[in-house]
């Protein structure tokens, strides 16, 4: 079981789907560290020696941020937002949707279960 990135990435699958199980890491970014290491799209993770494992560990490395940092500097954005007081940062504050949904209806996600309201009748 190959070790990139603090995640263990299948063994069994092909390198770029494998690659995907890094949190920064999509379908385009998989492809294109497979490319910068010349790694043929159908070789699976089995199949890859120490060296290409090495050398798709420095090409994230270099190139991309993943995993924790990724994570810290998604939640430092917003927590920045929320110590700004604006619209954002109030919406984050709040639980509610932050990119302009509506409300009224829907926003379960956000919002949690619905809560029933007593003596609210139609």
């Amino acid at each position: 079981m190959a070790r990139i990135a603090g995640v263990n990435i299948p063994t069994n699958k092909r390198v770029v789907i494998a690659l995907q199980y890094i949190h920064g890491i999509g379908p385009k970014g998989a492809k294109d560290i497979c490319a910068s290491v010349n790694i043929p799209a159908e070789r699976r993770v089995n199949e890859l020696t120490d060296a290409e494992v090495i050398q798709i560990r420095e090409a994230i490395e270099r190139d991309y941020m993943v995993e924790g940092d990724l994570r810290r500097a998604n939640a430092m954005n917003i927590k920045r937002l929320m110590d700004l007081g604006n619209y954002r940062g109030l919406r984050h504050r709040r639980g509610l949707p932050v990119r302009g949904q509506r409300t009224h209806t829907n926003a379960r996600t956000r919002k949690g279960p619905a809560k029933a309201i007593a003596g609210k009748k139609k």
